[in-house]
């Protein structure tokens, strides 16, 4: 089999998809407008296939931090802390992201991705045992896989699921990682986080979980899953994001086990990446500082959500099992999907096409993220897409 052999699938893939009119994976935004619109194929478009859930990629204060820190500090740090040295930036956020989570301790990585990466390969080895929900982003498969450690799946937001096989591995519960995530990225559902962090505690292990989805939304405070619940003391690791909330990007772990410091010597995507440049790292630490006191992002996100969670239900779309932020509607038939997104694109809305096998139960999905970002009125445009192409499927049905 020559090397090149195992792209033949991915390209029947492609070929197909394009042959039906959809390129879903190569829309281009010629001008982006604001936090929430772009010129997209010559169109005024409405974008909910971001993840600005705060819609703070245009905050003039942010932008202005980047600029300042470009101006200071030049445009990158060429190359990785350990080996290139740390910029003050850095551990001005590590701070800051301690203090705001309560924390002992912080890593900032390059990416969300690389968190992972960098985080699930240093705390777990050949020996260890991790516990992942099924439904985990592919960064925390990835990063299971470079530790090395035995993997078992769990079944999605099953606590007692996740009890019966910690239960059969013994003592060696103390050598066991938990993942879960606070929003998973697909379905918009929620970790039962107090009561997988309640078999954690029965069973000795330990607790990591991804709030990529959640900072920023989830909490009195913002801080995500964790705080909503009431169990930050109960979990050991904490995983986020820049390229959400924050609206730049980056990754990061916070943690009070004084051992995380000690994960910058073991971690190979941390040690062998280039560090944040001073810009991302100056508007990430002004978008925190944001969050920290406009709350009222926060509800609008929220009112946001609503809105197009009970709209779209109200049109009998099949959807995620909880409002959130992230709306999946859920679609028996790829054909459907794919009218679905390309007429949404020509009614000026732009959404996420997801296709199997990367959805969670095998079907179609369009994705909305929604953001504080959006004015009533986007809201309402974009339900009403939904809408009118809701009739035309029935039309279509009824007329067959």
């Amino acid at each position: 089999m020559a090397i090149f052999d195992k792209f033949r699938p991915l390209a029947e893939g492609r070929k197909a998809l394009a042959d039906s009119g959809v390129d879903s994976i190569n829309v281009t935004m010629s001008q982006v407008l604001s936090p929430t619109e772009a010129i997209v194929n010559g169109r005024r478009t409405i974008l909910v296939g971001t993840n600005n859930y705060l819609g703070l990629t245009f905050d003039p204060d942010c932008i202005e931090a980047a600029c300042r820190a470009v101006r200071e500090e030049g445009t990158g740090t060429t190359g990785s802390r350990m080996a290139n040295g740390t910029f003050h930036g850095h551990v001005a956020l590590e701070h800051e992201l301690a203090d705001f989570f309560g924390c002992h301790g912080a890593i900032v990585f390059s990416t969300g991705y690389v968190a992972n990466l960098g985080m699930l390969s240093a705390l777990a080895g050949p020996g260890d045992v991790i516990l992942l929900d099924a439904d985990c982003h592919a960064s925390i498969y990835d990063g299971c896989r470079l530790s090395g450690a035995e993997i078992i799946r769990f079944r999605h937001n099953n606590p007692a699921d996740l009890a019966k096989r910690l239960r059969r591995l013994g003592s060696r519960t103390e050598n066991s990682l938990i993942l879960v995530e606070g929003i998973y990225s697909m379905l918009g559902d929620r970790a039962p986080l107090k009561e997988i962090a309640q078999v954690k505690s029965d069973y000795g292990a330990y607790l990591l979980v991804d709030e990529a989805h959640s900072v920023g939304v989830l909490g009195e405070h913002g801080r995500g899953l964790a705080e909503e619940a009431g169990v930050e003391d109960q979990v050991d690791f904490i995983v986020g994001t820049f390229s959400k909330s924050l609206g730049a990007i980056g990754g990061y772990c916070v943690s009070n086990h004084p051992e995380l410091e000690l994960v910058r010597y073991a971690s190979r995507p941390y040690i062998f990446t280039a560090s944040p440049s001073p810009s991302i790292v100056a508007s990430t630490r002004t978008a925190l500082k944001i969050l920290r006191s406009q709350p009222e992002l926060r509800h609008r996100l929220w009112d946001n959500a609503h809105y197009l969670y009970q709209s779209l239900k109200e049109m009998d779309f099949l959807l995620g099992p909880e409002v959130s932020p992230i709306i999946a509607v859920r679609l028996a038939r790829t054909e459907e999907a794919l009218f679905l997104w390309s007429g949404l694109l020509e009614r000026g809305v732009y959404v996420n096409l997801v296709l199997p096998p990367a959805t969670p139960d095998g079907n179609a999905l369009l994705r909305c993220s929604v953001s504080a970002g959006h004015t009533r009125q986007q809201v309402e445009h974009i339900s009403q897409a939904f809408a009118s192409l809701r009739e035309s499927i029935r039309s279509e049905t009824d007329s067959n």
